[in-house]
């Protein structure tokens, strides 16, 4: 009697909650627009490409915007209504915000944003960071109605049992615990009675809770009666770790083409190669198992999707290419589809970076290379006498890069001057910009050799007629080319230069690099910048180092691995929480008085 009682209480309870109104959170409506926080080298171009917008739309909202853009500044960003139904929406993390009160707002799993946003961790989930929210598909509704429901019932005292169950004729112990997903021990600790093993028709039998019955990661912690924390969710939802046993790799480059003027290019891609190929080998010296797919591309979009067709390419771990820009949107959507990391070595223009995951740039906007120039300038220079140096001729490549140094210098509160010189030769225009007590820092705005030759004859003049006065030279990655007209002039002017690649030839590790490139191919390297042999090897070997060294967890542990480029400088940053990679390393080349070559590397 009182067992029949207990389930009549068990029946109304479940009919309460049956009659109970819809528990479950939907996701508000999205704002007409979210808050951005602009980092060191975003530009308007790069936000806009990010959010798939156009820069129109974020100048029309944030007046001003066209003219200046600063470091810690919030930007406006429209949400695109196609955003919420195809690709999902973007939110802007709130004070206070935890990764559970976002799967509730939106009804998503905790493992649905984290997937899409692969940046995201507990440690960086923080005010102000922008991810993405994906659209739901019919499962993962599924999963947060039944999370909520979880949630609702947590919120109660956590009763010590799960079900009733009545017994039947000729069921066993054995057979009622494979029914629940619970062993025999814990049926029978439910119910002390069947120690004996006997089963009786028509009794009633507590079933409890199964210990680990639940099928995500929110719904184990809610099931303990707590709401989950960051750090528990991000680490239910991490991947585990993996060790490669042999690296599948897959090179796509233009090794011929029919294009004319195509045959220096495909010299450089084939010296690229040789110095992969290089790398490989000493890899494969060290025990590292290599699987390498080679593929002449032909400079052709056709031939690279010929490729990509090849069964074999879905199985690869890591591709490095293509070459032509116009191959880079079918290469990334194929990484992107099969989860395969894709090195783009020369592109400066790859907008797919702000989009997908797996893209690593090697070659780094100007952007985000002049913002980190404009840092270690500072650093370096911060306390000396700036000069812009015009030589009448317009550099439009170089407008942008002046700018920026010019508005970088204000913010810090450094004044500068300008002088423009013409040819002749007149030293007083130089002295009368120069503050001959401090140290004084030229910056010619074009990097071209016409101005180099307009413009050093006058500053060479002061430095011979006044050796004592502190005058440096500061200049653009393209000058390494310079070096047989002018080396003489940057040791004289006790010159810099910015670069991300660079390599002084007389370094023990170019001179033995050097030479075995001449073993293995009975010839030199092509006189170039970069040397294409030197980026060939720097690529593939930190790439495939790293890979071998992190597995499957290199993009958490990039600042591991141990590699010491010969020429390339790398300092890999994800561009946001959705998106790849670039590479953001710059450092100095300085042409001492001394008659020195020195390399400041600023980490």
């Amino acid at each position: 009697m009182r067992k029949m009682k207990f389930i009549q209480t068990i029946c109304l309870s479940l009919a309460l909650m049956a009659g109970s109104p819809n528990l479950t959170v939907q996701a508000q409506k999205s704002a007409e627009y979210f808050l951005h926080t602009v980092t060191k080298g975003q530009s308007l171009y790069s936000i806009a490409s990010m959010y798939n917008v156009s820069v129109d739309d974020i100048v029309r909202i944030n007046p001003g915007s066209k003219e200046l853009i600063r470091e810690g500044q919030s930007l406006k960003i429209p949400q695109k209504s196609d955003n919420n139904s195809q690709q999902g929406q973007f939110h802007t993390i709130q004070a206070g915000e935890t990764l559970y009160q976002l799967t509730v707002k939106y009804n998503i799993t905790a493992e649905a944003i984290c997937k899409a946003n692969p940046g995201l961790s507990a440690s960086n989930f923080r005010i102000g960071q922008v991810i993405v929210i994906p659209p739901q598909n019919s499962t993962e509704i599924a999963i947060q109605e039944e999370i909520t429901k979880e949630l609702a019932a947590a919120e109660t005292p956590k009763k010590e049992w799960k079900d009733m169950h009545k017994v039947q004729r000729k069921e066993t112990i054995f057979s009622i615990s494979r029914e629940y997903g619970i062993t025999e021990e814990e049926l029978i600790a439910a119910n002390p009675e069947l120690r004996t093993g006997k089963l009786k028709k028509g009794t009633f039998l507590f079933i409890p809770y199964p210990k680990q019955s639940e099928s995500t990661a929110t719904s184990d912690i809610l099931s303990q009666g707590k709401t989950p924390s960051n750090e528990e969710l991000f680490s239910k939802n991490s991947v585990a770790p993996k060790r490669y046993q042999t690296i599948r790799t897959a090179l796509i480059l233009p090794f011929s083409s029919s294009r004319a003027g195509a045959s220096e290019e495909q010299s450089r891609m084939v010296e690229f190669y040789e110095g992969f190929l290089m790398a490989a080998d000493s890899l494969k010296r060290q025990g590292i198992s290599l699987d390498i797919h080679t593929f002449d591309s032909k400079g052709k979009v056709s031939e690279v999707s010929a490729i990509l067709a090849q069964s074999k390419m879905k199985e690869m771990d890591i591709i490095f290419g293509p070459v032509n820009q116009e191959a880079i949107p079918l290469l990334a959507d194929f990484a992107d589809k099969h989860d395969i990391r894709l090195v783009i070595p020369f592109s400066p223009k790859v907008d797919q970076v702000f989009k997908n995951p797996h893209i690593y740039q090697i070659n780094t906007p100007q952007s985000y290379l002049y913002s980190e120039v404009y840092e270690h300038f500072i650093r370096k220079f911060g306390r000396s006498n700036v000069v812009f140096v015009e030589d009448g001729s317009s550099d439009s490549e170089k407008a942008e890069f002046i700018k920026g140094m010019k508005n970088g210098l204000k913010e810090k509160g450094i004044s500068y001057k300008q002088v423009r010189i013409g040819t002749e030769i007149d030293p007083t225009k130089v002295i009368a910009a120069m503050d001959t007590l401090q140290e004084n820092i030229f910056i010619p705005t074009s990097g071209r050799s016409s101005a180099l030759n307009k413009i050093l004859p006058h500053l060479t003049m002061v430095r011979r007629e006044h050796p004592n006065f502190n005058m440096h030279l500061f200049g653009y990655p393209e000058w390494q080319t310079y070096t047989q007209d002018f080396l003489a002039n940057f040791y004289e002017l006790d010159t810099y230069f910015y670069s991300s690649f660079y390599t002084n030839n007389l370094f023990p590790a170019a001179i033995q690099f050097t030479h075995a490139y001449r073993r293995w191919y009975s010839k030199d390297m092509a006189n170039t910048f970069p040397k294409y042999g030197m980026l060939g090897f720097d690529i593939g070997y930190y790439f495939l180092k790293g890979l071998a060294q992190q597995g499957n967890k290199l993009e958490e542990n990039l600042n591991r691995i141990q590699v010491t480029p010969i020429q390339t400088g790398f300092k890999f940053e994800r561009v946001n929480n959705w998106g790849g990679f670039i590479n953001r390393k710059v450092f100095f080349v300085h042409f001492t008085k001394d008659f020195e070559l020195i390399k400041l590397d600023f980490e």
